[in-house]
């Protein structure tokens, strides 16, 4: 009987065990189940983090972009202005495919000088942009002599002959010619003198038609520098 009562309690040993086993496997189940919810979460959270900073990152190069076009509009409408040289009428100073920049803002707080380089639009087709040195300002008289040199009548009344070692060659003319400069506008020539339309043919330039000065030589590398 001894054996028998062995026998039913490790029966009884046994079978609690194999309860207490079973009983534990639905939380195994439910914590596998957890943590495989926890990684899936985790890899969805992961995913969006990553979709969040490449909208992030593509929205940052749209706003850089979009603020160098307004820069570059604002900057060549309103600040500079780029002129590629097409003729000889301001050689040597300026050679036939220069290309410059002209500071649109120069005249904005100071009155254009004589001996300025102007950009302008030309007073006989405003569709054409040319560019002259300043030689008579507004009120004066531009005197041409027929030896080729250049004198201002001031608005003072006194003549003043200029000092022109920029031109190019002497100037050839027929006879002596004399130039009145009207109120707000400027007369203009070119420093190739025997090679250029200027005020002397088509007249002066109004004030309002200036776009800017020139200020720069960007083109040739040969010739990078200050324009004067």
């Amino acid at each position: 009987m001894k054996n028998i009562d062995d026998i039913t309690e490790n029966v009884s040993e046994n079978t609690e065990k194999a309860e207490k086993e079973h009983a534990s496997e639905p939380d195994e189940k439910v914590s596998m189940s957890e943590k495989s919810s926890e990684a899936a979460e985790n890899k969805k959270k992961a995913d969006n983090d990553e979709e969040v900073s490449v909208s992030k990152e593509i929205w940052g190069w749209i706003k850089i972009v979009v603020i160098a076009l307004v820069a570059a509009y604002l900057i060549n409408n309103y600040v500079i202005i780029n002129a590629n040289i097409p003729s000889a009428s301001m050689e040597s100073t300026v050679m036939t495919g220069d290309r410059l920049i002209g500071f649109r803002l120069a005249y904005k707080f100071e009155e254009p000088s004589r001996g300025d380089i102007i950009i302008f639009k030309y007073p006989k087709d405003e569709s054409e942009t040319f560019i002259k040195r300043i030689i008579g300002l507004p009120g004066e008289t531009v005197i041409v002599s027929e030896d080729g040199t250049v004198s201002i009548k001031l608005t003072t009344g006194t003549v003043i002959e200029l000092d022109e070692s920029y031109i190019n060659e002497p100037m050839k003319v027929d006879e002596t010619t004399e130039y009145v400069v009207g109120e707000d506008e400027y007369f203009v020539m070119g420093d190739n003198r025997n090679w250029s339309s200027d005020s002397r043919v088509w007249g002066c330039v109004p004030a309002e038609n200036i776009l800017a000065k020139a200020v720069f030589r960007y083109w040739p590398f040969n010739s990078i520098g200050q324009i004067e």
